[in-house]
């Protein structure tokens, strides 16, 4: 094997033997135990990229601030002023602020870091001869690839086998078109974009599959040789956080002006230089909200983390925000609004219907023809081929794991190989007579899938096609019979149309089968043999039941303002009696075919996809329409898709959701969040969380920010009324640290709300400081004002300075403690919400109490702060007038001031 330390032979060029001996591998893949050497010495698959963010550099970006400025250069001002205590306490908190912000930046990182692994791409190989699905950066170089629709090629390989396999390489070529790749030796100078028997890392496979050896991972291979150079990771930054990035700076820079205003008309009312100084100091540091920046990267890492809880990875961060804008979502019906398990219950041929017992995948139950009273009447010629047609044309294995049968592959062709089982057909023993010769693989743009395999007789050979009734009907010249070939009628169109919309009222999925005998010796198929000359021989008609939590879900959308709108493949008789099932639409609401929608304009389409719930038999360019459509009318959308077709929509959707489960790689890498359930209700769970998190945002926003001005108003009003300095600079700093951040965090995990589905989609781009909430700021912040300076102003009169400014400082932190009660909710009083409801606002509130105390009562705390020890009756007025704030906006909200309370009550 090549070692990679010598030049790797010309691969494409070599005969498969000689290939396989060079890698050291064999058709049957690696053997386990070979796979741990050669990560030794080939390493991940990885291109190379800079190792995670350093300690040192988290530090630097912490450091990196205008309010961290701001707050040295506090400190050195109160250094030079005499105040040593004050310069040295400032500067612990700045040190102290930047070690706990990079610790909780790292928990962010490390939390977002695990959910991309969650989401990392994976890629199916052969070890020991069986399929496995591993991790794509675990594949070294001799895993045998098994390719197919939708994947991402996870590194190159050269092609051992290939059934109408093409890939785009266009990001790596820039060849526009797919290419086909197929086995075989191509000549050694052969340029890069003309191996068709190689396949590249990062490219995505369009259509078929395939079977590839690996020849180079990581910076070995194609992609990574045309790199050439490191690739930079930047962590992701929403426009939220770029939004309040620019706030507290604005906020700091202005207060830097206020308190030069402040230095300024203290000098002009005859207040000495150094007392002046030290009063600016305090006032530039009431403006900044020390803690914000890491708060909020701890508290959207602690919200996507619970949304992974709920099985909906986010990949892209903005999406967060998005989620709670979403207005519109469009879904998939089967397998995300249905369960996908798919069980036959109905097969028609021309001359007979039948029923089928039995449900799921287990091939237990029977065949009864419907017009026989017999136990399990004999099936006719027709149903005979059309179950033998439905076990070999069909890639899908079932399996027996834990004492229940599953399927591997698509459930459809699950449920097709079931049926056949019912009836005593064994797969693997017919196929083993009737071997397939050749494949052309199914296909969103084709809706069919056709096999070759040789006739009954072995004398000539036939080709199976299954697939979408409208597109395999359209191909049928002929139709079986009574054991006969005869031409179709129209009579005979007439009938199967019958039979498939009698199917699609009962909300069964349809599929069609036919046959066509080819010329003896014929060992290839084309497109062109399979679409013309068929010869009709019947349907299945499966069920796939809603999933009960979908109904629930989707009404729940619609509670909270959002439209679903049913986007799906299947029969449109089917999608409309399955959206009536699930509340989607009402009855006699009508539905849009992709042939109606072909024929429409955009203006058209424009004009009637805001009442249409239901878009039946669409391609995946029809989805794009459909959500240029609704995104022209303002709605922001979030579009499901599995497909490597449906990258577009995902990529134009305001909120990509990929299928984790069904969905191609291609899809997932496409997507702005996966389910790893595929279950709608999870997407409503996602829209939810995404609202919890602004909410928690905006709580932990308005609650700092409040503070901010409070202590502002406090110092400028003490000014204007010719006072003393009520809150030293480190005093300030205290509150906007210590006792604000043991309630920030708390604020940031604030459990859901039962009101949250009850209110509309937050309008996109609105930030978190919108007109009610800069309002109710206003509103209390001279609440915390009037408070802390009537009673510095009533203690002043009574005791001493150091007293008056302790029962200050105490008061400011008190009214925190209320604060952070208010900041729960904008319209609900706490009660509503439930007072013991986020526990750990309590343990929060609770460490708040108990630091101040240690502040006012310890000699540390006398010596730091210039604090005094409070009397009780200190603290019977303290509380109190702080507890004010609480009132008073619990007052407001009963008057609806802040906003009308949810019509609803709890759930």
């Amino acid at each position: 094997m090549s070692s990679s330390g010598r030049r790797s032979p010309a691969w494409h060029s070599l005969a498969e033997p000689e290939l396989l001996q060079e890698i050291s591998s064999g058709e049957g893949g690696l053997k386990s135990s070979e796979v741990p050497h050669r990560l030794e010495q080939f390493g991940r698959n990885t291109l190379e990229a800079d190792v995670g963010t350093s300690t040192v550099a988290l530090v630097a970006h912490q450091l990196h601030h205008p309010l961290i400025y701001l707050l040295v250069g506090a400190a050195v001002v109160s250094a030079i002023a005499g105040h040593s205590v004050d310069a040295v306490v400032i500067g612990g908190v700045v040190a102290l602020n930047t070690l706990l912000g990079a610790a909780q930046e790292w928990k962010a990182d490390r939390a977002l870091e695990a959910l991309q692994r969650m989401a990392s791409p994976q890629a199916r190989v052969l070890r020991d001869g069986h399929a496995e699905e591993i991790l794509a950066e675990d594949v070294v170089p001799g895993d045998v690839l098994l390719v197919e629709t939708g994947d991402r090629v996870p590194a190159d390989a050269r092609v051992l086998e290939g059934a109408d396999l093409a890939v785009d390489e266009s990001a790596l070529t820039g060849e526009s078109e797919p290419v086909r790749k197929s086995a075989g030796v191509i000549e050694e100078k052969t340029p890069l974009a003309d191996r068709s028997n190689m396949l590249w890392s990062s490219t995505a496979v369009t259509a078929g599959r395939g079977k590839a050896v690996v020849v180079a991972t990581g910076m070995a291979t194609a992609l990574g040789e045309i790199a050439g150079q490191v690739r930079e990771t930047t962590r992701e930054q929403t426009p939220l956080q770029r939004r309040l990035a620019r706030l507290g700076t604005v906020l700091g820079v202005a207060g830097l002006g206020l308190a030069g205003i402040v230095f300024l008309i203290g000098l002009f009312r005859g207040f000495e230089l150094m007392e002046m100084i030290l009063f600016s100091v305090a006032v530039a540091v009431s403006a900044i909200p020390e803690g914000l920046p890491a708060v909020i990267s701890v508290t959207l890492a602690l919200g996507v983390q619970r949304m992974a809880r709920r099985n909906a990875i986010i990949r892209r961060l903005p999406a967060v925000e998005t989620l709670g804008s979403t207005t519109v979502i469009c879904s998939d019906k089967t397998g995300t609004i249905t369960r996908n398990e798919m069980t036959v219950t109905a097969l028609w041929t021309r001359r007979h219907s039948y029923s089928v017992t039995g449900s799921g995948f287990s091939p237990e139950g029977k065949i009864h023809r419907e017009d026989e009273r017999s136990a399990a009447g004999e099936l006719c010629r027709e149903a005979e081929v059309l179950l033998q047609l439905g076990a070999l044309n069909n890639n899908a294995e079932l399996v027996r794991e834990d004492g229940a049968w599953r399927v591997r592959g698509t459930p459809t062709e699950g449920a097709l190989l079931v049926a056949a089982g019912k009836a005593g057909i064994e797969r693997a023993q017919l196929a083993r007579k009737r071997e397939r010769l050749a494949e052309i693989t199914f296909s969103s743009d084709r809706k069919y899938m056709a096999t070759l395999h040789p006739t009954a007789d072995g004398e000539g050979a036939v080709a199976f096609v299954k697939g979408a009734p409208d597109r395999v009907i359209d191909f049928c010249t002929h139709v079986l019979d009574g054991g006969e070939v005869r031409e179709i009628t129209e009579e005979d169109r007439l009938a199967i149309e019958e039979a498939i919309e009698g199917f699609a009222a009962r909300a069964l999925r349809v599929v069609a089968g036919a046959v066509r005998e080819l010329e003896r010796g014929t060992s290839d198929l084309s497109e062109q043999d399979v679409e013309q000359g068929l010869a009709f021989a019947g349907l299945w008609g499966m069920v796939d039941p809603p999933r009960p939590e979908a109904i629930q879900a989707i009404a729940d959308a619609q509670g909270a303002g959002i439209r679903v709108v049913m986007i799906t493949g299947d029969h449109a008789v089917t999608a409309a009696a399955i959206a009536r099932e699930v509340g989607i639409t009402g009855h006699g609401e009508q539905v849009i075919t992709g042939r109606e929608l072909a024929e429409m304009t955009d203006e058209e389409l424009s004009e009637r996809v805001r009442n249409v719930g239901v878009f039946a038999r669409v391609t995946p360019a029809d989805k794009l329409r459909i959500l240029q459509a609704l995104k022209a009318h303002g709605e922001v959308v979030a579009m499901t898709g599995d497909g490597v077709n449906d990258a577009p929509a995902l990529k134009g959707a305001d909120i990509g959701v990929a299928m984790g489960e069904a969905g191609t790689e291609v899809a997932r890498e496409s997507s702005d969040m996966i389910l790893t359930d595929d279950d709608f209700a999870t997407i409503v769970h996602a829209v939810e969380e995404g609202r919890v998190i602004f909410a928690n945002l905006r709580r932990v926003v308005f609650f700092l920010i409040t503070t901010n001005i409070g202590e502002i108003i406090t110092l400028t009003a003490a000014l204007a009324m010719g006072m003393p300095l009520p809150l030293t600079a480190i005093m300030i700093l205290w509150v906007n640290l210590v006792t604000d951040g043991a309630c920030t965090i708390p604020l940031g995990i604030e459990p859901m709300h039962w009101d949250v589905l009850k209110q509309p989609p937050r309008p996109p781009g609105e930030g978190v400081l919108t007109v009610p909430v800069v309002r109710r700021m206003l509103l209390l912040a001279p609440v915390m004002a009037v408070g802390t300076l009537g009673l510095f102003a009533y203690e002043l009169r009574a005791g001493t300075s150091e007293h008056a400014m302790t029962v200050a400082f105490t008061t400011l932190a008190a009214f925190q403690w209320f604060q952070a009660l208010n900041a729960r909710s904008t319209r609900l009083s706490v009660l509503a919400v439930g007072v013991l409801s986020n526990r750990w606002l309590w343990a929060g509130l609770s460490l708040a109490v108990a630091l101040q105390v240690v502040v006012v009562y310890t000699p540390l705390g006398h010596e730091l702060f210039g604090t005094v020890p409070l009397a009780g009756e200190d603290w019977l007025r303290i509380v109190p007038v702080a507890a004010s704030i609480l009132i008073f906006d619990e007052v407001l909200k009963a008057l609806g001031v802040h906003g009308k309370r949810p019509a609803t009550t709890q759930r």
